[in-house]
C-alpha cells in the first residue's frame, strides 16, 4: 500500500512539475540559443526560415537547439562528393556498404557503380548503402569522409554541427574525451543548404541532381537496373520549390531542408523533430506555412543612400595651394563597388546607416588610403560595409620643403616691400 502511495505521489510531482528543456544525446541546451515566439505554431521542435542569399534568419523556433537531423545529412554528403570526387568515377561496394540498413539500394559486395548514379540514388531515394559507398570512395573511409564533412561545416561557420555518418543514421562517438552525437541545428542546416544551392563551385550539379523527379541507371556490370523517384514532395506541391531533402530516424523524427524561389527572392527552410509516425505529413504543413509566411511578409527594398562625406583635416601636411597659411584637408570617396543595396525586409523593419570616418589624419596621406567605413545595420547587426578612401594625396610638410619655399618666394620678390609687411 505504501509503495502504491509513493508511486502515485511521484507521478503527481512529474505531472505538476515536468522536466523542462530538451537534451539531445546528453548535451545541455546552449544558454545563448536564440528563441523566437512560435506565432506560426509549427509542429517542428526546431525550425528556421532563412534568406537564401544573405543567410539572415527571418523566422526561428529553437533554431539554435542541437538535434539529430537524419537524412538531411545527405545534402552535405552530396556536396562533398561533388567537390572532391569525379562523377565518372567507378565506385565498388564494400561489405560495410552492402550491409547498411534500409532505406537502401540493395548493393552487393564487389558490385560497381558510377559515382554520378549513386548521387541520384542518395538524393532522390535516400539510399543508405549508396551514402556509405560514396563516403568510402571519396574519403577513403567513413571516418575520413566525416572529417571532410566536419571541416566544411567549420568553414561555413556551423559550430553546432557534428557529422559521424554519411547517411544520417543516429550515432554517437567519443571525441576528445567527450561524447559527440551526429547532430546539427535548424540554423546550421539551413546555412549548409544555402552553401549547396548558391555558394559551392558545384552548385549547378547539386541543383541538377536534387531537382530531378526521376532517374534510371544500371550497375557497371550491366546486370541490374535501378529507378529512383524524388521523395521531395515540395517540388510538385509548391511553385518555385527547386531543391531539398527529407529525413527520418527514430531519434530525429521527421526532418526536412529545402529551398524555394519566388519573385526573385530565395528562401531556405529547415525543420527538425517535425513529428513521429504516423505524422509523416507534418513537415509539408510546416514547410508551406513557413514559406508562405516569408513570401507574404518579406520583400526586397532598396536601402542604399548616397552619403554626404566630409573633408578630413590633415595635420603636418602641405595645402594644395602651396600656401603655409591655408588649411590642409583631403576629400573622401567610396570605392568602385555598386552603389546599391537591396535587402529582404518586412514592412516594419528599418535599416540604420552608421558613418565612421576619421576626424583627423597625419601627413603623408595617399590617394586610395582607407579613412573610414559606412555601415548599414539591421536589428543592430551589420549587413553591409562600404569602405571610405582618401580621394587625393597630401604630402608631409618638411623643413627642406619650407626652406625651398621661402627661398623661391624671396628670389621672385621685387624689393623690400615684397618681403616686409606694410605698416
Amino acid at each position: 500500500m505504501r509503495y502504491a502511495i509513493r508511486m502515485l505521489l511521484a507521478a503527481a510531482i512529474l505531472f505538476l512539475f515536468p522536466l523542462s528543456g530538451n537534451r539531445v544525446f546528453g548535451q545541455e541546451p546552449k544558454s545563448q540559443t536564440a528563441q523566437t515566439k512560435d506565432e506560426l505554431k509549427l509542429y517542428a521542435q526546431s525550425a528556421v526560415l532563412m534568406d537564401g542569399v544573405t543567410g539572415r534568419i527571418l523566422y526561428g523556433k529553437n533554431e539554435g537547439q542541437i538535434r539529430p537531423m537524419a537524412s538531411t545529412t545527405k545534402i552535405m554528403t552530396c556536396i562533398i562528393a561533388l567537390e572532391y570526387g569525379n562523377l565518372e568515377d567507378t565506385v565498388t561496394a564494400s561489405q560495410n556498404a552492402a550491409s547498411q540498413p534500409k532505406v537502401h539500394l540493395g548493393v552487393r559486395k564487389g558490385e560497381t557503380f558510377l559515382l554520378k548514379d549513386l548521387l541520384y540514388s542518395l538524393m532522390l531515394e535516400s539510399h543508405n548503402d549508396s551514402a556509405m559507398m560514396i563516403a568510402e570512395h571519396v574519403g577513403g573511409s567513413r571516418e575520413g569522409f566525416a572529417e571532410l564533412m566536419n571541416q566544411k561545416a567549420r568553414d561555413l561557420g556551423c559550430r553546432d554541427t557534428y557529422f559521424i555518418t554519411p547517411n544520417g543514421l543516429d550515432a554517437s562517438e567519443e571525441k576528445d574525451g567527450q561524447v559527440r552525437a551526429h547532430s546539427t541545428t535548424a540554423a546550421d542546416l539551413a546555412r549548409i543548404m544555402n552553401y549547396c544551392i548558391g555558394q559551392s563551385p558545384k552548385k549547378k550539379e547539386f541543383l541538377e541532381i536534387t531537382g530531378t523527379q526521376s532517374y534510371f541507371f544500371h550497375n557497371q556490370e550491366g546486370k541490374r537496373s535501378f529507378s529512383c523517384s524524388n521523395h521531395n514532395a515540395l517540388l510538385s506541391m509548391m511553385s518555385g520549390a527547386f531543391s531539398g531533402k527529407t529525413g527520418f530516424t527514430g531519434g530525429a523524427g521527421y526532418t526536412y531542408v529545402g529551398s524555394v524561389s519566388d519573385e526573385g527572392r530565395t528562401y531556405t527552410i529547415a525543420l527538425l523533430g517535425c513529428g513521429w509516425p504516423p505524422h509523416k505529413t507534418y513537415k509539408w504543413s510546416d514547410a508551406r506555412m513557413l514559406l508562405q509566411y516569408g513570401m507574404d511578409r518579406f520583400h526586397y527594398r532598396e536601402v542604399y543612400k548616397e552619403p554626404s562625406l566630409p573633408d578630413i583635416e590633415v595635420k603636418g601636411g602641405i595645402a594644395s595651394s602651396g600656401r603655409l597659411e591655408d588649411p590642409v584637408s583631403v576629400f573622401c570617396t567610396l570605392g568602385e563597388e555598386e552603389k546599391s543595396l537591396k535587402l529582404l525586409l518586412a514592412d516594419e523593419e528599418k535599416v540604420t546607416v552608421q558613418t565612421q570616418i576619421q576626424k583627423e589624419l597625419t601627413a603623408p596621406v595617399y590617394q586610395g588610403q582607407a579613412v573610414g567605413t559606412i555601415i548599414y545595420r539591421l536589428n543592430g547587426e551589420a549587413v553591409k560595409t562600404y569602405p571610405v578612401y582618401a580621394a587625393g594625396e597630401v604630402k608631409r610638410l618638411t623643413l627642406p620643403w619650407c626652406v625651398k619655399r621661402i627661398l623661391s618666394r624671396y628670389l621672385t620678390m621685387d624689393g623690400p616691400g615684397e618681403i616686409l609687411p606694410s605698416a
